[in-house]
């Protein structure tokens, strides 16, 4: 018989899973021990002392008690199964709550910068027992139960407490140890039960299975010589800067296993040893957070604190940023706060109301992609996302995070029809909301990590995206320049005799390239959808395709802003990119190819040592013009310039003929070192030249006050330094 002094109600909603606080019932209260425990046949409660308390059913649904003084000095729990034998357990509700008041005053405002560090799955030690602490947010939800491989999917014995009015559900269950799978039982206000993975989750299960997996994040670190100096050294804007986009799932693959992707050990051991021999500062991982379908390229993320399990265990993927930082590689991520998918099993609908998206339509719904847009006006929304940047910078030591999609976050009507949208409170277009998640998310990421990058992947003409927030900015350190790439590869699509048509696609870019701070991105997007690889939207024949290439990296280094490249293209990749194969590394085996190759490690190495070509990236005294109106033959020229007056000068012939004595201007007498030339025959080239070295004692010219007559290569490209 039940104890009278319990509710029935209550008893009856624990029974039927539907109770919001069964630690007021289960556990050892003024005596009495209770537990729950479908299907058992018999329990008992087993005192410190040894000594078994027989429990009595109070019904047939698995509710068990016994009056059991003793257990106050502490109890465990046996529970014995008809044809399965018995087996003994610590009762999950004799423990303490792992969350405290101010986590939880701090959750509500939504100013945990630390959420990750109370929500989730946890591996930790609670009242000297070991086990594994739930804690998610879900303030809609009727109840929820932690399922998973430790009670047969069956959560009718682990349901969860709710904490005061936070909608925070929390419970510690002994004995659960890291790569336990699990999900969240969320029973709705209507008592439909939907299964759900972990918002908070550390760890995933690969796909096509959708649980989260219990994760201890642990790991000896052995890059402090690296975050030290990275945060104690120049804002990365007056430093050289050349960043490496790989997918990691089709950079490399394992031959001899069927070709199989690399795990994160192996991309360990070989990436670094890559990158850093190609000259790269750092690499940019196209997103790592967990995603159902590989082929997306991982942009429709379903578990935002999840490393892909693809590759490895969370821990592995440690193991990969570290081997990257002790060869001296910064690593920035691409992630994705823009929008999220509808699967049923995310966080969609998440306890039964849209939770992380807005309720609306008309703002909850990303037309293009299919997905959902979060909700930014929800304070708790806004800290799971600020959490979430902070959460891989510290955990995983990231340098950088690159956001995908920035437009579809600050325009109202993105990609939406007139009656499609709802305007802000002032009637504009402008996501008041999202702007200022953006502008708090990059205040949050600055505040204690001041040598990292955020870089804003932002295709309008949205003001000051890359200025500080007390300027009026968004506070991104960068912004990818997407006019520039559209207008470059748009010059060199074209056929040589009709770029003298598109001059002021080179040019036109230098009108604006000092009012953001830029990354002029070669990314994986120019690459795919048909649109074939660099190499083939490269007019002629194949030496003309590769010369056409060598010259377009050789003006993109030489330019304002700093350099991306989608792995590949630096071998001149012939086929567009596709998830389902490595990149063509068999390619290496031709002149041609191997020629692009050295070309882009000399582009890092020599501009690593010249300060003109980076420091002065984002201002406009550090670029002139030598003569940006020879359109008739394809030539353009200019400086760039260094703090203390040094000077590189670029000269540039898109043509495929050489240009034998071209006179050009330079503002320095005497011999000038003929420090790069894309068309020299180690890259490939003709070897159309000067042999090394230049003149200028030649008149003014080009509003220069000398000049030097000299061969231009052709669709080649020079860089020019003083000699002295």
């Amino acid at each position: 018989m039940a104890d009278p002094s319990v509710d029935a109600d209550a008893l009856a909603r624990l029974c039927e899973g539907t109770n919001a606080a069964p630690h007021d019932i289960l556990g050892f209260h003024d005596g009495v021990v209770r537990a729950f425990r479908p299907g058992a046949v018999s329990m008992s409660v087993v005192l410190e002392t040894g000594d078994p308390v027989p429990m009595d059913p109070v019904d047939s649904s698995g509710l068990f008690e016994a009056k059991a003084p003793g257990a106050a000095d502490g109890y465990g729990l046996r529970a014995e199964y008809d044809g399965s034998g018995a087996f003994s357990y610590e009762d999950p509700y004799r423990f303490w709550p792992t969350l405290g008041e101010v986590d939880l005053h701090l959750l509500g405002e939504g100013r945990h910068r630390g959420l990750w560090k109370v929500l989730g799955a946890h591996v930790r030690t609670q009242q000297d027992v070991e086990g594994t602490s739930f804690a998610v947010w879900a303030p809609n939800a009727r109840a929820v139960r932690v399922v998973g491989d430790f009670n047969y999917w069956d959560g009718r014995s682990h349901q969860m407490r709710v904490l005061g009015s936070s909608g925070i559900w929390e419970l510690f269950i002994p004995g659960v140890e890291a790569g336990t799978r699990y999900k969240y039982g969320i029973v709705d206000q209507r008592g439909h039960m939907a299964l759900k993975a972990d918002p908070v989750a550390f760890g995933a299960e690969e796909p096509p299975g959708t649980s989260s997996v219990v994760s201890d994040l642990s790991y000896v670190w052995g890059d402090e010589a690296w975050t030290t100096a990275r945060d104690d050294q120049e804002p990365p804007i007056h430093r050289p800067m050349s960043v490496y986009e790989v997918h990691l799932g089709s950079w490399r693959r394992n031959p001899e296993e069927g070709q199989r992707p690399l795990t994160y050990l192996e991309l360990a051991e070989q990436l670094p040893d890559y990158v850093a021999d190609m000259g790269f500062t750092h690499v940019e991982m196209m997103p790592v957070a967990e995603h159902p379908f590989t082929g997306s390229w991982g942009y429709q993320v379903t578990s935002y604190f999840a490393p892909m399990a693809r590759h490895g265990r969370p821990e592995e993927f440690k193991v990969l940023v570290d081997a990257l930082h002790q060869r001296g590689i910064g690593v920035i991520v691409d992630w994705v706060p823009g929008h999220f998918p509808k699967d049923d099993w995310a966080l969609a609908n998440f306890d039964g109301t849209p939770l992380y998206e807005h309720e609306d339509p008309r703002r909850g719904v990303q037309p293009d992609w299919g997905t959902l847009v979060f909700n930014f006006g929800r304070h708790e929304v806004r800290n799971f996302l600020v959490a979430n940047v902070l959460y891989w910078i510290e955990e995983f030591h990231l340098d950088g995070i690159r956001v995908d999609a920035v437009a579809s976050m600050l325009y109202l009507d993105y990609s939406r029809k007139e009656g499609e949208w709802l305007p802000n409170e002032f009637g504009g277009r402008e996501n008041l909301d999202a702007i200022a998640f953006l502008k708090e998310m990059n205040e949050a990421a600055y505040a204690d990590h001041p040598g990292i990058v955020m870089v804003a992947e932002e295709s309008t003409a949205w003001p000051s995206v890359s200025r500080p927030t007390y300027l009026g900015g968004l506070g991104f350190g960068f912004k990818w320049n997407m006019g520039w790439m559209h207008d470059t590869l748009d010059y060199f699509t074209n056929d040589p005799i009709h770029r003298r048509y598109h001059h002021n696609d080179l040019t036109f870019g230098l009108l604006y390239a000092f009012t953001e701070n830029f990354v002029l991105p070669l990314s994986h997007d120019e690459v795919v959808h048909g649109k074939g690889s660099l190499l083939s939207k490269m007019p002629g024949d194949r030496w003309q395709q590769l010369a056409n290439l060598r010259a377009l990296f050789a003006w993109m280094w030489a330019h304002p802003g700093k350099q991306l490249l989608f792995m590949g293209g630096e071998i001149a990749q012939e086929t567009e990119w596709s998830h389902e194969r490595s990149v063509d590394w068999h390619l290496l085996e031709h002149e041609g190819h191997q020629g692009v190759k050295d070309l882009v490690r000399t582009l890092n190495g020599v501009s690593a040592t010249v300060p003109a070509l980076w420091e002065r990236d984002t201002e406009h005294e550090g670029f002139r013009w030598i003569d940006a109106s020879d359109e008739e033959s394809n030539v353009l020229s200019f400086l760039r310039l260094a703090a203390d007056g040094s000077t590189l000068a670029c000269l540039a012939n898109f043509s495929p003929l050489p240009r034998q004595s071209y006179r050009v201007g330079l503002p320095e007498r005497g011999p000038w070192q003929e420090l790069l030339n894309t068309d020299a025959t180690e890259f490939g080239g003709s070897g159309v030249g000067n042999g090394g070295q230049v003149d200028a004692d030649g008149d003014s010219w080009h509003g220069q006050p000398f000049s030097a007559e000299l061969a231009l290569p052709p669709l080649g490209v020079l860089w020019l330094v003083p000699a002295g």
